[in-house]
């Protein structure tokens, strides 16, 4: 069993690699969209047979009430070797607004050294090519360099609601010394990252209502109070002026960032002309006393994701309207508690609200932040594993985002993580998702090269 003939492999079969990615990313396999469930079943089963083929022993589908298939695989070859679990998730965002895309968002195009597709970068695109990682480890050798357990799940981007009972009833099977997960974002184009932590997240929806139906706004306006009008209100009422979030007790229990930790996050070179390039933003905003890295991943914030009500069509249709919404999320750093900030939110909200109205909040769930040393011995064979293939020595990284299952993993397997994204920005969650032909291949070169390491 030899590095060499792995790497070699994969580059060889680096065009069907490619066709079988295409075929996975032509499954709309959106998990919020319930006319989309039969395309994520279809994905699971597809995940499933690609692993077979890949070598994987016991792959089957495990589920539990209520949840989309689990896709389980895994290799036990090596008695008194570490146990690795891989995690990945093959359902994907929803792809509107379907007219910014410049091509059929599930046709997996391939143009200008992109693969272009929903779900390419997050994350089919990802986790596959530590799938052709252990599939070239296996086809040149017939073993691997460590035990591996592999885990695809459907539901992360609908925040991973039965990811904990899934986890506590599959616990043996589940079993691991570690875990390894290809996810988020490179800090920059050539400069291969790691995340030693992410973000928690909560999230609500709130309703504001009014009149019992939409009013004429000439016969009404001015004695009925406009809940677009009041849920604007409240909204502008979510932070202060210098950018920081106006819900009290949102700051309490936020761990400080240690001046070693700041050092650390500044050797990303994240700068300015960047965060532009990225976002097409006019000029920063938030937090003055912290960096821009800082600010996405050492910092919670306050978003609005969403705000609806009253008519949107062409023209004019002077109502005012019965109810309007908005939903929000917060994303949340050690040591916030997601339901507590959610209660903390509720009671903002519900003190602000005018007694013209009535307020619905319904709780859409979160998970903790995570953190990890990076000093693990996981954490070096990764970053030797991203300079063997990139030239240049990784930076460390604290995510923006946010898994609900890393947490999950270390609070019911016991097993911490590592998180190395094979992709940039990419536009996920966005119009023209894609992923780099280049990043793909280079994924599944240092995945090959990590299994190894962690076996030597």
């Amino acid at each position: 069993m030899t590095l060499e003939r792995s790497i070699v492999f994969s580059q060889e079969h680096r065009t069907r690699f490619l066709e079988e990615l295409q075929d996975y990313l032509r499954i709309p396999s959106i998990s919020t969209l319930p006319e989309h469930r039969k395309d994520v079943e279809r994905a699971a089963a597809w995940a499933a047979r690609n692993m077979q083929a890949a070598g994987l022993q016991n792959v089957r589908l495990l589920e539990i009430e209520n949840s989309s298939p689990y896709v389980y695989g895994e290799w036990l070859g090596l008695p008194a070797g570490m146990t690795i679990l891989l995690y990945g998730h093959y359902d994907c965002q929803p792809v509107d607004p379907l007219a910014l895309w410049d091509r059929d968002p599930f046709g997996a195009a391939i143009e200008d050294g992109r693969i272009w597709a929903r779900g390419a970068s997050d994350n089919k695109g990802q986790h596959f090519a530590h799938l052709k990682a252990i599939e070239s480890i296996l086809s040149s050798s017939g073993s691997l360099p460590v035990n591996l357990k592999v885990l695809l799940e459907g539901e992360e981007e609908i925040a991973s609601p039965h990811i904990e009972p899934f986890l506590t009833a599959n616990q043996a099977t589940l079993s691991a010394d570690s875990g390894i997960i290809s996810d988020g974002a490179m800090i920059a184009p050539g400069r291969p990252s790691i995340d030693y932590g992410l973000r928690g997240v909560a999230a609500l929806e709130v309703w504001i209502h009014g009149p019992a139906r939409d009013l004429h706004s000439g016969s009404f306006g001015g004695t009925v109070l406009n809940p677009a009008q009041a849920l604007a209100q409240i909204l502008a009422a979510m932070h202060h002026p210098d950018g920081t979030v106006a819900v009290p007790g949102f700051y309490e229990g936020v761990r400080e960032i240690s001046s070693e930790e700041r050092e650390l996050l500044a050797q990303t070179g994240f700068t300015e002309a960047g965060w532009r390039d990225l976002t097409g933003a006019p000029a920063p905003w938030g937090e003055r006393d912290f960096s821009l890295r800082e600010r996405i991943g050492a910092r919670p914030t306050l978003e609005i994701n969403g705000v609806w009500g009253g008519f949107q069509g062409e023209g004019v249709k002077t109502v005012i309207p019965a109810s309007a919404g908005a939903k929000i999320s917060m994303r949340l750093v050690p040591d916030q508690d997601p339901q507590g900030a959610i209660g903390l939110l509720k009671e903002h909200i519900l003190k602000l609200a005018p007694p013209q109205v009535r307020v619905e909040i319904f709780n859409q769930g979160g998970c903790h932040p995570a953190l990890m040393p990076v000093d693990s011995a996981e954490i070096k064979a990764a970053a030797a594993a991203l300079e063997e293939t990139w030239g240049v020595s990784p930076v460390y990284n604290r995510a923006g985002g946010s898994l609900p299952v890393v947490t999950a993993f270390q609070r019911i397997l016991g097993a911490p993580f590592v998180l190395v994204p094979f992709g940039l920005d990419d536009n996920r969650h966005s119009p023209n998702e894609h992923l780099g032909l280049d990043y793909f291949h280079k994924g599944i070169e240092t995945a090959i090269r990590y299994y190894f390491k962690l076996g030597s």
